[in-house]
């Protein structure tokens, strides 16, 4: 394999290991979450009790958890796909779709959740939103913020993908999602 591909194939090994290794360290993050709502209940439903703060703190728990690990979900081949016909077509088919779909759908929908994004984003940083409820949490922004953490990181495993796609399709040396 000539030094050209070799840098490829380190290239989506660096992003694959990247996006494993963010969808693991995220995985404990349902800990969180479901401690922070077993919580709420618990002050709701025994001590008549709340706490917005602790509400809010388990959707940013969500949010993090949906928004940060949709990258890891692409790499392992979790995401939504028609097996129907995908599962009966040989490796330099399915390549040829998801690189098509990569192109075509992936990267033009993240860059538009991007773009369309930007200025609510950026917007929520220069007043440093905080959350409109009495004893909320105090940085809505940085929730905000992971919209765009997430069209970082899921163009960032699409490229992977694609350039994963690419080898398959040129007959080079295929690299594994592990």
């Amino acid at each position: 394999m000539s030094t050209g591909w070799i840098l490829i194939s380190k290239a989506v090994a660096g992003i694959d290991s990247f996006t494993e290794r963010l969808g693991r360290l995220l995985s404990w993050f349902n800990l969180l979450l479901v401690g922070s709502v077993f919580t709420v209940v618990i002050l709701r439903y025994w001590f008549n009790s709340g706490s917005i703060a602790l509400q809010e703190a388990g959707m940013y728990f969500h949010a993090l958890i949906f928004l940060g690990a949709s990258s890891y979900c692409l790499k392992n081949g979790g995401h939504v796909r028609v097996d129907v016909l995908y599962n009966r077509m040989n490796a330099k088919q399915q390549a040829l779709v998801n690189s098509l779909g990569t192109l075509l759908l992936l990267m033009p929908v993240c860059l538009f959740i991007g773009l369309m994004s930007w200025d609510y984003v950026a917007q929520s940083w220069r007043i440093q939103e905080v959350s409109q409820e009495a004893g909320g949490l105090s940085f809505v922004y940085l929730l905000k913020s992971l919209i765009l953490f997430f069209v970082g990181t899921m163009v960032l495993q699409g490229l992977a993908e694609l350039l994963r796609s690419v080898m398959i399709l040129m007959g080079k040396e295929a690299v594994s999602h592990g």
